[in-house]
């Protein structure tokens, strides 16, 4: 177990070139700890951000004994330990392991999977892909060289409804109706039929395997270091259509074009994300204020639930209880209505927990005013954490100073310049 981690140096790409990676990704992990100024930081992988009520409980007695109280809600719907003491990675890895949370100690970094997280609940979408995610997840575990994707490398799994289609996905499998399946892989896209792949999952997940594993060729190939597709050089891009063939899938090569038919969204900007409320007649939505959940507020959200989906929205679906259970929760402090002007508000860590930030971002934040448009709060440039799609950008220049969209703004007139920002339209 590292429990420090060194900044990754890369070479700096001439304009138009790839970039040069001289070491693998230093990404946080489960057994990888990050050693942060507020204490060591576990990231927890959870593909479709699924936890079972025990797993839940679990990780609240984790945060109570080992952290600061607290998980956050990462915009991949993982979730981060933090304020961890020195010396409790071998305690943290046997709980975790216990819980089932830590399936393969070998790809418990690779395991990036985000998917619908209302599928199969509100009759939407055209397929359950929280099923698929499950399939995917166990197929990554499997296959030995899985394990050499980046930290970074991120599959994302649409039910159809487009509302994790434009979350940036490495591999991106979007759910069309008949039972077929776009695929979206750098630039290439393909029309993938039903049916089953390798050793009966479905062909979707059989298609998004095999272009995680031709990607590692390309890369491997290429010797620049690539985390993810988009950073491979140009001529050393996989032979995608031929990666499918040799898996089996049948695949049909397809435009990605922004006039791509509407049964296939993955050329359209993310619709935004749902509003806290129900999700069709036995799940709720709710937001954790500035994606940070107590141990209490995990606690709360297992009371009565089948299951838990951690969203990229920086929540959680409940599965079980339904609208009736929304009251409770709201006393606990979960947002569970659209118009709490803590709806759509993000924010990084900031100081002290960050020893880059340059201000106490999550303190302003949590003056946010409110306002259609989600804003996200930054201690510096780097912008950790920030959401995908349309929002006011608060960066902070120092404590008493911000750039709201660009355009310097005293600390003193940032609640002002935010409320009239969260109504104004803007591009994504």
């Amino acid at each position: 177990m590292l429990a420090a981690m060194p900044p990754t140096p890369t070479t700096p790409p001439e304009p138009g070139e790839a970039p040069i990676r001289d070491r693998g990704d230093a990404c946080p992990g489960a057994l990888r700890l990050h050693a942060a100024a507020d204490g060591l930081l576990a990231r927890l992988r959870l593909p479709a951000g699924r936890l079972t009520r025990r797993q839940l409980l679990l990780l609240a007695d984790a945060a109570q004994d080992l952290g600061d109280g607290s998980v956050s809600v990462t915009s991949r719907g993982n979730a981060e330990l933090r304020g961890l003491r020195d010396g409790c990675g071998a305690r943290l890895a046997a709980l975790l392991a216990d819980g089932g949370l830590l399936p393969s100690p070998t790809h418990e970094r690779v395991r990036n999977v985000v998917a619908s997280p209302a599928a199969g609940l509100d009759g939407l979408g055209h397929a359950d892909v929280q099923l698929w995610a499950r399939a995917l997840d166990a197929a990554l575990c499997a296959e030995p060289r899985a394990a050499a994707l980046s930290g970074r490398f991120l599959f994302v799994l649409d039910d159809g409804r487009g509302d994790v289609a434009g979350l940036g996905g490495d591999v991106t499998l979007i759910a069309a109706p008949g039972g077929e399946t776009l695929l979206t892989v750098g630039s290439a896209a393909f029309r993938l039929s039903g049916g089953t792949g390798a050793e009966g999952a479905p062909a979707a997940v059989s298609a998004a395997l095999a272009c995680a594993l031709a990607f590692l060729n390309a890369a491997e190939a290429a010797g620049t270091g690539a985390w993810r597709p988009r950073e491979l050089p140009p001529g050393n891009l996989p032979d995608w259509g031929g990666a499918l063939t040799r898996a089996g899938i049948t695949a049909e090569p397809v435009p990605l074009l922004p006039s791509f038919p509407a049964t296939f969204p993955a050329a359209f900007p993310a619709t935004p994300p749902p509003p806290p409320g129900p999700v069709g007649e036995r799940a709720v939505h709710v937001l954790a204020p500035l994606g940070r959940l107590t141990a209490g507020q995990l606690r709360a959200l297992g009371e009565g639930a089948d299951e838990v989906r951690l969203t990229p929205w920086r929540g959680a679906v409940v599965v079980g209880p339904g609208a009736g259970r929304l009251p409770a929760l709201a006393a606990h402090g979960l947002v569970t209505d659209p118009a709490d002007p803590r709806t759509g508000v993000t924010a990084c860590t900031g100081t002290p927990g960050c020893a880059k930030s340059l201000a106490d971002v999550r303190a302003d934040a949590a003056l946010a005013p409110g306002g259609p448009l989600p804003v996200h709060y930054s201690g510096c440039e780097r912008r950790c954490g920030h959401p995908h799609g349309a929002r006011a950008e608060v960066t902070a220049l120092g404590p008493d100073t911000y750039l709201l969209d660009g355009v310097p703004v005293p600390r003193t007139a940032l609640a002002e310049a935010v409320a009239a920002a969260r109504t104004t339209p803007m591009e994504s």
